[in-house]
């Protein structure tokens, strides 16, 4: 036992002089009440209390992606997600260490598309989310408010007046307002693309990467229409259910990163806005 005392001494400086100089920047903050430098055995672990934050870095940093959880909306679904996270196993049974696993729909929460999602010929040829390019997904965007009482027509698109060269758009309609994203019933009264506003934007724009704050990009009623304008030239990805409240309006940039599953049309994405 005495010869542990010395390296277990040496680990407990060695973790105080770390926190000494990393309190600042630590990836998990400090918590008020938390003895951080306390290197006694005793359980502490009813005064942890994890922060979950929006924003980062005195704001300069934005998270636009919805947290996963049972109530988060799902496709078609008026029950919400559900249970999507298993604690496999757990040290609590024994394990040397926690192991989760899930099963999540990959077109559920903040997601992305790819062209195989509607042509299944794509989807054949090998067009799925690892195909997808990172220069789109990341760069300058533009966020929009687009007009509260309609969905997103060629009309709508043509007063936007946005820009030409504007590569990325992301559009904040009612469903932001209507907080649908917070709701557990899929909603199919949600403000998305119709078809005609769909091939204005193709035709008439630079916009390489649409995103949205719902869970499609096309209203209910053009679903399929609308996707099969965008996806079609397999140049324009779709960003889906985007969290885009409390944010001004104008020009960030954007970093998205789907997950690299081989062979799936669309995949979970984590996305964030630079000031």
């Amino acid at each position: 036992m005495a010869s542990l005392v010395l390296p277990l001494l040496l680990l407990c400086a060695a973790s105080q002089a770390i926190l000494m100089f990393s309190t600042s920047t630590a990836a998990y903050p400090s918590n008020p009440g938390a003895d951080t430098t306390d290197c006694s055995l005793s359980d502490k672990h009813e005064e942890l209390i994890p922060v979950r934050r929006e924003v980062y870095d005195g704001g300069r940093i934005i998270d636009i992606s919805h947290r996963y959880t049972p109530d988060l909306p799902s496709w078609d679904s008026m029950g919400g997600l559900g249970q999507f996270l298993w604690l496999r196993q757990s040290m609590k049974n024994g394990s040397i260490a926690n192991f989760s696993e899930m099963k999540l729909p990959t077109h559920t929460g903040t997601h992305v598309d790819s062209p195989g999602h509607f042509f299944d010929h794509y989807l054949d040829a090998g067009f799925d989310v690892d195909t997808l390019d990172l220069e789109v997904l990341n760069g300058l965007a533009l966020l929009i408010d687009v007009p509260r009482d309609k969905n997103i027509t060629a009309e709508v698109m043509k007063d936007l007046n946005i820009p030409k060269g504007t590569r990325r758009v992301l559009f904040r309609t009612l469903n932001t307002d209507r907080q649908l994203m917070f709701k557990k019933y899929y909603d199919t009264s949600y403000v998305g693309f119709m078809k005609d506003g769909a091939k204005w934007l193709v035709e008439n724009t630079d916009i390489k990467l649409v995103g949205i704050d719902y869970l499609s990009a096309a209203a209910h009623e053009d679903l399929t229409a609308a996707h099969l304008v965008f996806l079609e030239g397999r140049d324009i990805i779709l960003v889906e259910g985007l969290k885009l409240d409390d944010i001004q309006p104008g020009i960030y940039s954007v970093r998205c990163l789907p997950l690299r599953l081989l062979g799936a049309e669309g995949s979970p994405i984590r996305c964030i806005l630079i000031n």
